[in-house]
């Protein structure tokens, strides 16, 4: 299959993220009642919208998760994010291929919040290559493992979700990406976390984003 797009996840493909915003998630849920570990709250978040876990979250604090605590989370969580994102390395030379070997046809495609991922890419200087073809799951019917956002992102490039590459990190990703019909590959720098991204349906494992690089300048 020849593909005419690439889509990008944004949190651990594009950027160093996630274990800042667990980071601020776990301390808040601490606050909250339910403690846990770095580790264990980025098994149980990375993927997911936080909202998307209302009822566990509730459930394991014994109260409600109200709009307030939700603000109070993007506030941290922002700060946190604005003095230590840093790039994920080689991304930029992947977007950069990416864009060039499809004449533009790249979107990002988010579970994250639409000021997030916007903040994101333009604090790690990605923003201009995504401007217009930016897609958040908080905007879809349904988030990630739900295929809405990259089915959304497909229909804005007009390109059908089966010419797509999706390029995610995550087992939920992964599972949106292939229930849109597209073909995922996965950025796996852990030799560990393969088989389950395999599992998931990656039909490809990478280590590093300067090998997504050449391996785009190849397909």
């Amino acid at each position: 299959m020849s593909f005419k797009a690439v889509l990008f996840d944004c949190d651990g493909v594009l950027v160093d993220s996630e274990a800042i915003t667990c980071g601020v998630l776990r301390d808040l849920l601490d606050e909250s009642g339910w403690s846990m570990t770095l580790a264990e709250c980025m098994r149980h978040f990375i993927g997911k919208a936080v909202r998307e876990e209302r009822a566990e979250i509730e459930r394991r604090t014994g109260q409600p998760l109200t709009e307030d605590w939700m603000q109070r989370f993007y506030q941290r969580r922002n700060e946190a994010l604005s003095a230590r994102l840093t790039i994920i390395q080689g991304a930029d030379v992947a977007v950069q291929a990416a864009h060039t070997r499809f004449g533009g046809q790249i979107a990002c495609a988010s579970g994250a919040d639409r000021f997030k991922v916007e903040m994101m890419l333009g604090q790690v200087g990605l923003l201009d290559f995504f401007a217009g073809r930016i897609f958040s799951g908080h905007e879809m019917p349904r988030s990630k493992p739900a295929p809405d956002v990259y089915l959304a992102a497909a229909r804005h490039l007009d390109v059908p979700a089966e010419h797509c590459l999706v390029i995610e990190d995550t087992t939920v990703g992964i599972t949106a990406g292939v229930a849109a019909g597209a073909t995922v590959w996965a950025y796996c720098p852990l030799p560990e976390a393969g088989p389950a991204l395999l599992a998931a349906g990656a039909h490809r494992l990478f280590p590093n984003m300067t090998e997504l690089a050449v391996l785009l300048g190849t397909s």
